[in-house]
């Protein structure tokens, strides 16, 4: 029903930068909110950022200023820039969408496989 293709994680050195970007496919009828989540071993998932089909965008205290997320409606995808890494930011990052599909009335969550970043000397 929903493909998602993740991409843009790697290993970095702290202080480096990465783009993450999230493609959704499928039987769409409308995208509502997107956001990126984290999960660190031994951690429960948390938000990163979000932002509304209108742009409003939030982000945890931890990544403010650093990190900027974007999303390009016309492609069905959203961006995660990430600057001034820090070793704490390395998780898997998965992306998140509110996802209308055609012939049905209302949205729901789906998730992205995950993409690990690393943030390490």
């Amino acid at each position: 029903q929903v493909q998602f293709v993740e991409s843009g994680g790697g290993l970095v050195q702290p202080g480096g930068s990465l783009r993450l970007s999230c493609a959704a496919s499928g039987s769409i009828l409308s995208i509502y909110a997107m956001g990126w989540y984290r999960q660190a071993p031994g951690k429960q998932r948390e938000l990163v950022a979000g932002i509304t089909s209108g742009g409003s965008t939030n982000y945890a205290d931890s990544v403010k200023g650093r990190f900027t997320i974007s999303r390009d409606n016309a492609k069905n995808t959203v961006y995660l820039q990430m600057n001034s890494l820090k070793p704490e930011d390395t998780a898997v990052y998965f992306c998140n969408a509110e996802i209308r599909l055609t012939k049905t009335i209302r949205g729901r969550p789906y998730w992205g496989q995950g993409t690990q970043v690393t943030v390490s000397s």
